[in-house]
């Protein structure tokens, strides 16, 4: 019983030595000489005047979310755009795939148009 799971116990090991490995030499081999200019907080070259866990604007994550919806959707275009010619052997299938195509920009850029009125784009 223990053959058929070897492989799996020995993947496992090898996996974790990987990880911990390295951690652990680092820890016993590299010098560790702390002073109080290694150890103090850094922001840009001067004190921190704020705390670490101070709120972000909803504006932020909004343009964020919005940024990777419109990024995602743009790049669903390469894969399309390298096998637009191979899509169906007749000639109309391959014509319903590109209008189809440019209808799935339009849904896009009415999205696009509809942030944009709504100001969602916009740091004041």
């Amino acid at each position: 019983m223990l053959d058929n799971y070897f492989p799996v116990l020995m993947f496992i090991a090898i996996g974790l030595s990987i990880g911990v490995l390295p951690m652990v030499l680092g820890r016993l081999l590299a010098p560790n000489r702390p002073d109080p200019q290694k150890i103090s907080p850094y922001e840009c070259g001067f004190e921190p005047f704020e705390e670490a866990r101070m709120r972000f604007d909803v504006r932020y994550y909004l343009i964020a979310i919005l940024f990777i919806l419109f990024d995602l959707e743009v790049a669903f275009l390469l894969p399309w755009a390298s096998i637009v010619k191979e899509l169906a052997g007749t000639e109309s299938v391959r014509l319903f795939g590109f209008y189809e195509m440019f209808v799935f920009l339009g849904i896009l850029v009415i999205g696009y148009v509809y942030v944009w009125r709504k100001g969602a784009l916009d740091w004041e």
